[in-house]
């Protein structure tokens, strides 16, 4: 059983660290790093880098979220009963279906707008349709990851209370 709960605190904490490294270190220091050598390329290329730090992130957390819900699962199964399991399974898996949205529907498009344009979209003119997507994507997946990184902040309390 400590096994299981290990396990299951192992992979919020991964998942967890992951959001939080990814959008208060990874991100700006890439487009800090990358824009300071060349303001236009550099904005580009921290894209493509971001979006594939991006991709395994989302990778990852699709394993991790399984392996939360698994171990929940076999913990409640196995011994006595996790305390507010069907809130917590619920909040684990309101997560996972957030960063599939983000991983599946809302990446692609993104990678698919950069392609679309030769430079940056902030190049773009203000009142171009691909800009204004781009904009409203950028904010919604920055939306997404922050209530995926509430939710787990939320998973952490309810273990640190256990």
């Amino acid at each position: 059983m400590l096994f299981l709960r290990y396990l299951h605190l192992l992979a919020l904490v991964i998942w967890l660290g992951g959001v939080v490294v990814a959008g208060a270190v990874v991100a700006p220091v890439t487009f800090g790093v990358l824009e300071a050598w060349n303001a236009v390329e550099g904005r580009v290329l921290a894209g493509q880098v971001f979006g594939a730090v991006l991709q395994r992130i989302h990778l990852g957390a699709y394993v991790l979220a399984s392996v939360m819900i698994v171990t929940l699962s076999l913990q409640r199964l196995l011994g006595p009963r996790p305390v507010s399991y069907g809130v917590r399974v619920s909040l684990i898996g309101l997560m996972f279906a957030v960063t599939l949205g983000s991983g599946l529907l809302i990446s692609p498009r993104v990678a698919t707008l950069q392609r679309e344009v030769s430079g940056p979209i902030a190049a773009l003119p203000s009142d171009d349709p691909r800009r204004a997507e781009f904009n409203r994507l950028h904010g919604l997946s920055n939306l997404l990851w922050s209530a995926v990184a509430a939710g787990g902040l939320v998973l952490l309390v309810w273990e640190a209370r256990e």
